[in-house]
């Protein structure tokens, strides 16, 4: 069962007539005027095809993309007043990403996939191995951290990328098609270790093109050609 959002405090991310357009003659409008509140807690599905804009809306909530035109507030900061330097501080602080590729270094043994994250945070690096023993229990990979990669099962590595995300102990956990690469019966034990984080109080928005997918989350938007669309 997915957490209880909480109400009384501001939103994680409060987005308003979001548009955001590339090019020019004429531009492509990958998101269309995009109203998107998720408060603390919640664990959001965006429900689309390829090329619905999905993938557009994640990045500009990550803070790797800009939107074109409208507001975007992020636990009561607005984006927009934001430098690039400022922008991408806050992303290495507050955001957790998990991709569909697992974006693991073969060389390197599970425990130094998870603490690569902290050398862009410039985390404290004195207990930064036994955070990262900690937070590969938490997923249940404790007995993996001296492996590699090539050594891990496909639902392994998504774990291993879910540990390094979840290091820096994010506000936000953003999930780009984050089963797309498993087996039915592997992709349902990750969205069972979403549940469990989401539970403790994790908030998450997950992007997919599964309604099966979508339907783990505790709330679930559709959205198709730019333009969202709350589900019934």
């Amino acid at each position: 069962m997915a957490a209880a959002p909480d109400a009384g405090a501001p939103p994680v991310v409060d987005v308003r007539g979001l548009w955001r357009r590339f090019g020019a003659d004429p531009p492509v409008e990958a998101l269309r005027g995009v109203d998107l509140r998720i408060s603390r807690g919640e664990w959001v599905a965006i429900l689309g095809p390829s090329g619905s804009g999905k993938s557009t809306l994640l990045h500009v909530i990550g803070c790797l993309d800009q939107p074109t035109e409208g507001t975007y507030v992020f636990n009561d900061l607005d984006i927009a007043s934001l430098s690039d330097r400022e922008r991408a501080g806050l992303r290495s602080r507050e955001f957790g990403f998990v991709f569909q590729s697992f974006h693991l270094l073969s060389h390197r043994t599970v425990a130094e996939n998870v603490m690569v994250g902290e050398v862009y945070r410039k985390g404290f690096r004195g207990d930064r191995r036994e955070r990262a023993a900690a937070v590969l229990e938490r997923v249940g990979l404790g007995h993996r951290i001296d492996f590699q990669p090539t050594k891990l099962s496909g639902g392994e590595r998504q774990r291993t990328a879910i540990a390094r995300a979840l290091l820096g102990e994010p506000r936000l956990l953003l999930c780009d098609e984050p089963t797309g690469n498993l087996d039915s019966a592997t992709a349902g034990r990750i969205l069972d270790l979403f549940q469990e984080l989401n539970a403790q109080g994790l908030t998450i928005l997950m992007i997919t093109h599964a309604p099966e997918v979508a339907e783990r989350a505790g709330r679930r938007v559709g959205i198709v050609d730019g333009i969202l669309e709350e589900a019934a």
